[in-house]
């Protein structure tokens, strides 16, 4: 049962457009076009981010966060005009939290290629007559973190106190490390890896296979159209929660249980189908089909190895103060991929194990756990 019919009017798009409340973000707009790892360049390139905190006269305080593949730069604050959820690590950021504002500055981009404010597929190309679509270039995560390295460079930032992430946000931050050591004062590397697994890029192209095949889909040009490739991006988000769960948690939630009324047997749904259509429904309503397949393709490309004589080569660059955790029940990013992190990384001593029923969602949700490692970095 699709989370969102043919008959809604639901905008081709959730991505945020021109013209839309700005909320807290504030933009950085690039002197010049970016060149690509793949081949090319890329202009007009304007990251959305949001900040907390001040920075200090000789901008030592700075950290950055680096969100996952569906996040944005909105970390920690309440949903609003502008901010379709809430923050999602506002336990980690404000007064008196591990990222104490009153003490740090932090700073959280959306990534390039994403929906929320970013130079994306759905954003304007220069000369503003229409959406990037289809013409939006292939990036790596290189490319993302080179962006980012501008922006530090326009807000005065030499050197991060803090570089911390998960999941996608963690690539970012290996990449950020190995490409920029001297910019790093510590790392926090959560759930995520030095390069992409088989089995990852596996998952991944069943969801990329799902966008792509949804007759709205228009090869990448849906976004002045009347619907967008809602059935698409739902599957794909459907599949991915299946892989950021554990087979444990679902059990206890939901069983074999129907969805109230309704019998599995003549068309109905068992609650756990209820869920998963639940987070379609959001995700299609605050997301951009073109940005999760963009945003998938370079975590599909990520390798820290790449060109720099494989990853033991590229992880030896670190030189920051590391902590690598994973979480004990993640299917997805398992810990012999942080075990592998932090057998190579010099500064980092062993892996750290975040216990949670979760999945690799708990580097979301375990924020107590994930607190005190930041507490333990900076002191």
């Amino acid at each position: 049962m699709s989370a969102v019919t043919a008959t809604e009017r639901v905008p081709a798009t959730g991505a945020w457009r021109e013209g839309d409340p700005p909320g807290h973000r504030r933009w950085f707009t690039a002197d010049r076009p970016l060149p690509l790892e793949a081949g090319g360049e890329l202009p007009g390139v304007r990251l959305a981010f949001e900040t907390w905190g001040r920075l200090a006269p000789d901008a030592s305080n700075a950290v950055l966060v680096l969100h996952a593949l569906t996040g944005d730069s909105h970390v920690a604050g309440p949903a609003g005009p502008g901010h379709p959820t809430p923050g999602w690590w506002e336990p980690l950021v404000g007064p008196g939290r591990p990222l104490d504002t009153d003490r740090w500055f932090v700073v959280a981009p959306n990534v390039l290629g994403g929906c929320q404010g970013s130079t994306g597929p759905s954003s304007a190309r220069p000369d503003g007559r229409r959406a990037w679509g289809s013409a939006f270039p292939f990036l790596t995560q290189r490319d993302q973190v080179a962006a980012e390295a501008a922006l530090a460079d326009a807000l005065g930032i030499d050197r991060w106190a803090l570089v911390a992430g998960g999941s996608m946000g963690g690539m970012r931050a290996v990449e950020w490390a190995a490409a920029y050591p001297e910019r790093i004062g510590a790392l926090l590397l959560l759930a995520t890896t030095g390069a992409a697994s088989a089995e990852q890029i596996a998952w991944a192209g069943i969801q990329l296979r799902a966008i792509r095949t949804d007759p709205d889909w228009r090869g990448g040009d849906y976004h002045d159209a009347a619907r967008g490739p809602h059935t698409g991006l739902g599957l794909a988000r459907r599949l991915a929660h299946v892989t950021y769960r554990s087979e444990p948690e679902l059990a206890t939630r939901f069983g074999r249980a129907p969805q109230g009324a309704e019998h599995p047997w003549r068309g109905g749904r068992y609650q756990v189908d209820s869920y998963l259509d639940h987070h379609a429904e959001k995700l299609v309503r605050r997301f951009d089909a073109a940005s999760y397949l963009v945003l998938t393709e370079a975590m599909n490309a990520h390798d820290t190895g790449r060109s720099r004589g494989g990853l033991r080569s590229a992880l030896a660059r670190v030189t920051a103060p590391t902590l690598v955790a994973g979480v004990d029940s993640d299917r997805l990013y398992p810990l012999a991929q942080q075990h592998e992190l932090a057998a190579a990384i010099p500064g980092a001593d062993r892996t750290r194990v975040v216990e949670s029923p979760y999945g690799h969602d708990g580097f979301l949700i375990e924020t107590e756990q994930v607190g005190a490692l930041v507490t333990e970095l900076l002191g």
